[in-house]
């Protein structure tokens, strides 16, 4: 079968798109990995499959499969490209400066800018409200903390793992994250960084405690993992994505790090997140909602025969 895919990224964090509005397409695990493997196929960290809106006010609906071949609610440097795709290709009303993404988490409204050609370079999307309630995140764990308004949330969740203990606060935007704000990276093992390396965000072998964590029987859908520091510029961190592992970006991840920052008591509502990839402007609004600005980008377009 020969399919024509376009490729874009969000900071780094890529996915191949394929035009789908007929619904005719039935991807298997294998052929998404196949499409993902930076070796025999195009690569990426996922494939959005672009698709009919599902609501009448609805300019398209993302169908976002993860590297491995499971289904994601949500995927916030993916909606970016996501609205990229359908203004450059005048799919989406491009002189309103707006569209609507439809996604399993619930329709997105996003507001894009254009350069002189027409084609997007920025977008900022409305996430929705974070999700802390626990059964809804889910993680298996009683609320420990509450918002000023009285809403409960697990802020300091506990786990061990072969490195020790590590503290997470559980929040969900369409998809579940788990995020560990590290204030002393020199108290933790030695086994987690390499050998003679200085102890810093950088240097961390996210590769160990991710996937740990990822799918640790806590969470039972599994979990994205970020590890997190606040620092004078802003909000530093790197994720372990499920399904796919250390990605560049993650807009959801960007999200739900800045709403624990600021639940715990580490920062504002309005941050610059530093991520592998670059930079992206997230603000907890005033209304309850997160809004997240940040560039998309096409690489390049093609076709490719999967086996």
């Amino acid at each position: 079968m020969e399919l024509s895919f376009a490729k874009l990224h969000g900071l780094g964090n890529d996915f191949v798109f394929i035009d789908d509005r007929d619904r005719a397409l039935k991807l298997t695990d294998a052929q998404v990995s196949y499409l993902c493997d930076r070796h025999f196929g195009i690569g990426a960290d996922g494939v959005i499959l672009v698709r009919p809106a599902t609501s009448e006010e609805g300019d398209g609906y993302m169908h976002y499969i993860n590297a491995d071949g499971t289904l994601a609610q949500m995927c916030g440097n993916g909606v970016r490209c996501f609205a990229k795709y359908l203004v450059d290709r005048e799919l989406a009303d491009v002189a309103s400066g707006h569209l609507l993404a439809d996604t399993l988490a619930g329709p997105r409204p996003i507001a894009f800018s254009v350069d002189a050609g027409g084609k997007m370079t920025e977008a900022t999307v409305n996430m929705g409200a974070p999700i802390l309630d626990p059964a809804l995140v889910p993680v298996d764990a009683a609320p420990d903390s509450r918002m000023a308004d009285g809403t409960p949330y697990v802020g300091h969740l506990r786990l061990d793992s072969p490195w020790g203990a590590f503290e997470f606060a559980c929040v969900s935007m369409g998809n579940p994250h788990a995020v560990c704000h590290v204030d002393d990276w020199a108290a933790l093992p030695d086994e987690l960084f390499p050998a003679g390396a200085e102890k810093s965000l950088s240097t961390l072998r996210i590769d160990l405690p991710g996937p740990f964590f990822e799918t640790h029987p806590a969470f039972p859908e599994k979990t994205n993992v970020e590890f997190a520091s606040v620092t004078d510029e802003g909000i530093a961190m790197r994720v372990w994505e499920r399904g796919c592992g250390e990605t560049l970006a993650c807009g959801t991840g960007a999200c739900a790090t800045n709403t624990a920052a600021c639940l715990t008591g580490r920062a504002g509502r309005e941050n610059d997140l530093m991520l592998s990839g670059g930079q992206l402007h997230i603000c907890w609004n005033e209304d309850g909602t997160i809004s997240m600005t940040g560039p998309a980008t096409e690489s390049f377009s093609g076709t490719i025969v999967l086996p």
